[in-house]
């Protein structure tokens, strides 16, 4: 039923399969799991990453562990939580299709910064866009600094679900981030593209323009997408 996985597979990665396994119906709503021992041998790990993938299905609310009886698929169907599979995360391919999610949710987060944005806001920006520069000109790649002038950005909106939505994708963003950056890192002129794309967003923010800030941002992520293609890297 299940695929075998190396045992230092995270316990991410048996949430996944067993989570696939309960949309395909191979649980039935209310009924019970094998034991932990079982799916150890199953997919080939150990009892503590099997246990560490029902917790995290039980925080999800799609299991339910009964003290002394075992653990039980959830009676009812719980909201479930967005998942993006971090390993894939940084496979080129899917780089770019993280840089195409980006695309549609940070135009419109800049196109609404520059809207609602306050001086103190406008400061933040500045500053994580500075912390960039200082990145680079210390021989870093900048990608904890590259995510939070995105946040910076999100957080001038003053809508907190713009912000929650870019703070779960955080972890996904720094592992794009980081082959667009690295990659960006080895040619001079792909470095100073980033830098004036960073600064038009923000001067189209500054100046409280939605359109300029909203194809500011699309730009920026169009021409990441063009630069790991003539890159080969995708």
């Amino acid at each position: 039923m299940f695929n075998k996985i190396p045992a230092r597979a995270l316990s991410d990665t048996v949430a996944q399969q067993l989570l696939k396994q309960i949309d395909k119906g191979a649980f039935p709503r209310g009924g019970k799991l094998p034991t932990e021992a079982v799916l150890a041998q199953q997919f080939g790990v150990s009892r503590t990453v099997i246990r560490e993938a029902i917790s995290r299905l039980k925080n999800e609310g799609v299991v339910e562990p009964r003290q002394g009886s075992g653990v039980f698929i959830a009676a009812h169907g719980a909201v479930r939580p967005l998942r993006i599979d971090y390993a894939e995360a940084v496979e080129p391919g899917s780089v770019v299709q993280i840089l195409a999610l980006r695309r549609a949710i940070e135009a419109e987060v800049a196109s609404e910064a520059a809207m609602r944005r306050s001086d103190a806001d406008m400061m933040a920006i500045d500053s994580a866009l500075a912390k960039i520069d200082q990145a680079v000109a210390e021989g870093e790649e900048g990608v904890a600094e590259d995510v939070a002038f995105h946040r910076a950005i999100a957080a001038a909106t003053g809508n907190p679900y713009f912000l929650k939505t870019l703070t779960f994708l955080n972890q996904y963003l720094e592992a794009g981030t980081f082959v667009t950056r690295r990659n960006e890192a080895l040619r001079e002129d792909f470095s100073r593209q980033v830098r004036e794309e960073h600064a038009a967003i923000a001067a189209a923010i500054r100046a409280g323009d939605p359109m300029a800030a909203r194809n500011a941002a699309r730009t920026h992520m169009y021409n990441a997408a063009r630069r790991l293609a003539e890159a080969g890297i995708c």
